[in-house]
């Protein structure tokens, strides 16, 4: 297949021969007709699942989507105002569909209908690599509704979603998972192997990817809900099979690892190199990049610089993210080498304080957001409105092509990949798998793996006992010390990449990180920042920023949002919103097979 065919994003309307027709098939019962006599129209077919089976489907940034903004669903990003799933804001009537035109039901039908209809079509290698790509579509769809609803009813052919499906009982949350896994594992014996991401098709080792995602993110949510006793586990799966899970995270990362073609990008530049493959638009050869989508900025493209190339995006970094990259040194930042390191705004990001993927993360003084600007990034657009505002005052510098030649300022004319998997995935899954293992024992092999982006970063090797954390404000401070380390890596390595929330979520760690949470920037009061503004408001009515504490006070920090808009903080409520709820119409017309999920 043509690379500009997944550029452009087939739409569904394609048609075939033998007179079949998407907008007419799959039905309720299969078709009298001969679909998929050829690979080129099961290619024609399987494109479609390239525009909704991706981590990315919204190409914007602004409002807290897309590839730039899906971290405002958690403790790493904040805009002015709180997302409503992590605010507990969420209610029935606001319920996603799972079935209507659009919803996940819909994709795995039209999965199903070629996975049920593949036998018209002669077998070769062709033909194997495109059903492994069903296969894996449908285990990315599944595992979507994993993660916001648990266990959901497992439909292997093409009914509709809006009457046969709706008198099937769910599913537990297990078998979700095993299922999922056992569509994998059908996709990794079909899928064939690449070298490199140029095709930007599904291939074997991204499948291993997925597989290893999904088995930790099972084996922590089961381990993680089950020792704090919430309602979300499924309590028929014992330690055992949470440790099955974890083993089978460690497995299929290192059969990725073991094949010896990725690798993280090093030039030997610990302070570029980190940030580069984010903004590079073809990463098809780039050894770290598994797979990825790729914008033009000319026939498609994306407004990813377009909000933050002025430093702004109506979003900005926090205060709890910032703040948790290690020093220079390797040692945990707090108490008064924290703080006298806010007094001077920038000082606390320098590569020569902190590990350098921090200021390949957030803007520091000086550094170039766009080229026609080359005196570069000076303070926090505090005073701009809009998307040119910045919210917490840690301007956002992933994902900006600062390079840029194109249109800097126009809708859909930038160029920054949606990156799918990278070799760094593969290694904090297998280093975290064999953290929940065993730790102590693993430490060895958790050491290596994290290694290459240590050296990337030009930061010392991992130290279990010189990172250990132990400060009364540290969320993870009970932690063994095994566990913290690969989870601040994690956090940091993978910062702004649309995860945190559903680690957060499989930790059960949102009592720790966002309920009764409030979100902060910058030091502002206490710091040189007051000084750099004109006029900027704030303790007076209708200001331009919010602030911690009360007028006088020694230190305060920029609140994003309103205080008033939380009341304290976010009300995430424990006992509920770790899953999404179902639309009331869904008991109705399961006639009571699906229970509603806990809380709702």
């Amino acid at each position: 297949m043509k690379t500009k065919n997944i550029l452009y994003i087939l739409a569904l309307s394609l048609s075939v021969t033998a007179c079949f027709s998407l907008d007419k098939e799959p039905e309720g019962v299969l078709s009298t007709n001969s679909p998929f006599r050829s690979t080129g129209e099961i290619q024609n077919y399987v494109d479609q699942f390239y525009e909704s089976g991706l981590r990315f489907q919204d190409i914007t940034m602004g409002g807290g989507s897309g590839i730039a903004g899906l971290d405002t669903y958690s403790d790493n990003l904040a805009g002015s105002a709180p997302v409503a799933r992590i605010n507990g804001a969420l209610s029935l009537s606001s319920a996603a569909s799972l079935g209507g035109n659009g919803g996940l039901y819909r994709y795995i039908r039209n999965v199903n209908f070629l996975l049920n209809n593949q036998d018209n079509c002669e077998k070769n290698a062709e033909f194997n690599q495109l059903i492994g790509e069903a296969y894996y579509f449908r285990a990315w769809y599944y595992y979507q509704l994993l993660k916001d609803y648990g266990g959901v009813a497992i439909v292997t052919e093409p009914l509709d979603p809006d009457t046969e499906l709706m008198k099937r009982p769910r599913n537990t949350r297990s078998e979700v998972a095993d299922f999922i896994l056992e569509d994998l594992d059908r996709a990794i014996g079909l899928l064939g192997l690449q070298n490199n991401s140029s095709s930007m098709r599904v291939h074997r080792d991204v499948a291993y990817a997925l597989k290893s995602e999904v088995a930790l993110f099972e084996g922590t949510w089961e381990k993680w809900h089950k020792a704090g006793g919430t309602p979300f586990y499924d309590s028929t799966v014992s330690n055992e099979k949470i440790n099955e899970y974890l083993r089978t995270a460690a497995a299929a990362a290192k059969a990725v690892m073991d094949r010896g073609v990725w690798a993280v990008y090093n030039t030997g530049n610990p302070l570029n190199d980190y940030r580069v493959v984010f903004q590079t638009t073809n990463l098809g050869t780039n050894p770290e990049v598994l797979w990825y989508k790729r914008y033009d900025g000319d026939q498609v493209g994306n407004s990813v610089d377009r909000y933050l190339n002025r430093g702004g995006g109506g979003l900005g970094v926090t205060s709890s993210l910032v703040d948790d990259y290690l020093t220079i040194d390797g040692r945990p930042f707090e108490g008064d080498e924290r703080l006298v390191a806010k007094r001077e705004f920038g000082n606390e990001l320098l590569p020569t304080v902190r590990d350098p993927r921090l200021s390949q993360t957030v803007a520091t003084p000086g550094q170039v957001l766009r080229p026609d600007v080359p005196a570069g990034y000076s303070i926090p657009p505090f005073n701009k409105s809009g998307f040119e505002n910045n919210t917490t005052g840690y301007s956002l510098l992933k994902h900006v092509q600062i390079d840029w030649t194109g249109d800097l300022d126009a809708e859909y004319k930038g160029g920054t990949p949606a990156i799918q998997f990278r070799y760094a995935d593969i290694l904090l899954n297998y280093a975290e798998a064999l953290a929940e293992l065993d730790g102590a024992s693993n430490a060895a092999a958790i050491i290596s793996a994290i290694q290459p982006l240590r050296d990337r970063a030009g930061m010392p090797a991992l130290d279990f006992d010189r990172e250990y954390n132990t400060a009364a404000d540290y969320p993870f401070r009970n932690l063994d010390k095994y566990i913290q380390a690969v989870r601040r890596e994690r956090r940091v390595e993978q910062a702004v990449e649309g995860r945190r929330f559903y680690d957060i979520a499989r930790w059960a760690a949102a009592d720790e990180l966002l309920a009764d949470s409030v979100p902060t920037g910058v030091l502002f009061i206490g710091s040189d920042l007051p000084g750099k503004y004109d006029g900027l408001v704030y303790d007076q009515e209708n200001p331009q920023i919010y602030l911690t504490g009360n007028p006088g006070d020694a230190d305060r920090y920029v609140m994003p949002i309103p205080p008033g808009v939380i009341q304290g903080g976010y009300g995430f409520n424990l006992n509920r919103d770790y899953l999404l709820p179902f639309q009331q119409r869904m008991t109705t017309l399961t006639d009571g097979l699906w229970e509603q999920n806990p809380g709702w």
